[in-house]
């Protein structure tokens, strides 16, 4: 990517044309560097319109985009188990990737595909858009800054809404070997990803998980709590479910030395001195997608192509992305 102007734009691919891939045709948009060109599905039906939409290419085979030497970057917008497999694919054709969390449904694949990005010096970048949002970004500069002195602790709750016919919606929903797990892997995990972003190297995770609720329908978990110990001595407790009766704002707490700031419906609350004030307003949400998927996608995928520019390495890349898939998998009890 070496000598590449500012005015320069990308040519883009979204391979899985789901509920999603929206959030990532807008955000293309609104980009100053990346051009949506084509997009691959395997539901003719639902590529054609959603191209249609777009006012680009369709094909269904996503091998078709991968021989096109003039697209530059690969979307992954698919069910998890189809991430690394097509992440794999496209670096090797010489394409940089943007991938859905999560990264991968194993450490080993997370560490692969950093190890295959390196080699042929291609990117990958994982979408954890929620570190993107004014309060996340506030909260991480006060935590490293030590503004409010150092962090002791920290607590998250997500407690939302899942039936059978959200599971029931796709044939890879709620089974391990094509989800990789139910609330951790899938809503949680950004909140997990907070968690460690603010915290820090961790030190050691300890939790469980349980279906109290979706037992007849899936096989994974739909509620789970954890204990997270960071080495600079900080302690976070996390609880989770999708057996709420309605998707309730994530509420994260910081505890620092010298104040309190809490994080809720994307708002930033702080608590000094006794008083509480309001850092940062709830956001205006989009006109489609879903509120609690936040307003983070666009900067998120404009710093992605920024860095694309710059020939400069995305931060959010398959190692980074892979510490929180390292809470999931040890939560669960699996490999890390």
């Amino acid at each position: 990517m070496t000598g590449n102007t500012k005015a320069e734009q990308l040519r883009v691919a979204i391979v899985g044309c789901g509920s999603i891939a929206p959030m990532h045709s807008a955000a293309l948009a609104q980009s100053a560097h990346g051009r949506l060109v084509a997009v691959a599905d395997v539901e003719e039906s639902r590529a054609m319109a959603f191209a249609a939409a777009n006012e680009c290419e369709y094909m269904v085979d996503y091998h078709d985009l991968l021989e096109d030497g003039n697209i530059d970057v690969i979307h992954v917008c698919t069910p998890h188990h189809l991430h690394v497999p097509i992440a794999k694919d496209a670096l090797t054709s010489g394409k940089h990737v943007l991938i859905e969390k999560p990264v991968a449904l194993t450490m080993d694949d997370a560490r692969e595909l950093q190890d295959l990005s390196q080699r042929v010096g291609k990117q990958v970048g994982v979408v954890y858009q929620n570190r993107y949002n004014e309060s996340s970004v506030k909260m991480k500069e006060w935590a490293e800054s030590g503004r409010y002195g150092r962090v002791l602790g920290m607590r998250a709750f997500v407690t939302w809404s899942r039936g059978a016919d959200y599971y029931n919606s796709g044939a890879w929903r709620g089974k391990w070997a094509t989800e990789g797990g139910g609330l951790l892997i899938n809503q949680a995990i950004h909140t997990l990803d907070l968690l460690q972003w603010l915290g820090g190297d961790m030190a050691s995770i300890k939790g469980q998980w349980a279906t109290h609720v979706l037992q007849d329908v899936i096989e994974v978990e739909d509620t789970a709590h954890a204990i997270i110990d960071f080495n600079s001595g900080a302690r976070a407790v996390f609880f989770g479910t999708n057996a709420y009766v309605a998707n309730s704002p994530i509420d994260i707490e910081v505890i620092c030395e010298h104040a309190t700031f809490t994080q809720r419906n994307e708002a930033l609350y702080l608590v000094k001195d006794g008083a509480e004030t309001i850092e940062c307003e709830p956001p205006v949400h989009q006109n489609f997608g879903k509120s609690y998927w936040g307003v983070g996608h666009e900067r998120l995928i404009a710093d992605f192509y920024q860095h694309l520019i710059d020939n400069r390495p995305f931060p959010i890349d398959a190692l980074e992305a892979s510490k929180s898939l390292r809470i999931v998998r040890s939560i669960h009890g699996r490999d890390v």
